[in-house]
């Protein structure tokens, strides 16, 4: 699958062709965002499963992310409920603590895609979510795969905030590649590469992160 497919199109049906890197985390934590290429994510979510048998996998997408993706989707081919980026009622018990224990549980972290918003909001320390609270929380590695509408990717303010989660020391913020608008028609939107291209670069990541603490 090239990034710049979109849905209807024959390259989405050629996933389980790509490389995949061995990996060394047991637990991932994939965070799914409100851009249009979440439609992608049961595609990804069903090769991660098949490559990765022994992978303990665990799906949150945020609610602008169910425009363009069904929990229900998710929760079937993952084998395990799909939850919403948000915080449990006041009358759930544990309620406010799902932060913590996404934090603690997490060996690595992958946000594909990672919209506009997110990105500001996890580079600025907002942390109104139990995601965005979690990643500032975690020592884990984070890979952080964005996906830009056309003209983002020259913002000033955007390439500052890419720059400062770049800059952390358990984050990798996956380079992105020309990929369709569907509102101009044209290859001038950036969009993640493939999924085994950035569990490549989080593998990497962990992989450093191991060393240091060796």
């Amino acid at each position: 699958m090239t990034s710049s497919s979109s849905p209807g199109t024959s390259q989405a049906a050629t996933p389980f062709t790509a490389p995949a890197p061995a990996l060394t985390f047991e637990r991932l934590l994939l965070v799914g965002t409100g851009a249009l290429h979440a439609w992608q994510l049961p595609t990804w979510v069903s090769w991660l499963r098949m490559t990765y048998p022994r992978l303990d996998l665990r799906t949150v997408i945020t609610r602008s992310a169910e425009r363009f993706v069904a929990r229900q989707a998710l929760t079937a081919l993952g084998g395990r409920e799909t939850l919403v980026d948000e915080w449990p009622p006041d009358t759930d018990t544990g309620a406010g603590a799902f932060h913590v224990e996404l934090a603690q549980w997490a060996d690595a972290v992958l946000v594909y895609p990672a919209t506009v918003n997110f990105i500001s909001r996890y580079a600025t320390g907002i942390a109104d979510t139990p995601v965005l609270l979690a990643l500032q929380c975690l020592q884990a590695p984070v890979a952080v795969a964005p996906c830009l509408p056309p003209g983002a990717d020259r913002s000033e303010t955007v390439r500052t905030h890419l720059a400062t989660l770049s800059a952390q020391k358990n984050v990798v913020v996956v380079p992105t590649v020309p990929g369709l608008s569907v509102t101009t028609g044209r290859d001038d939107a950036r969009v993640p590469p493939p999924m085994p291209a950035v569990v490549e670069q989080l593998q990497a990541r962990h992989t450093a992160l191991r060393t240091e603490t060796a």
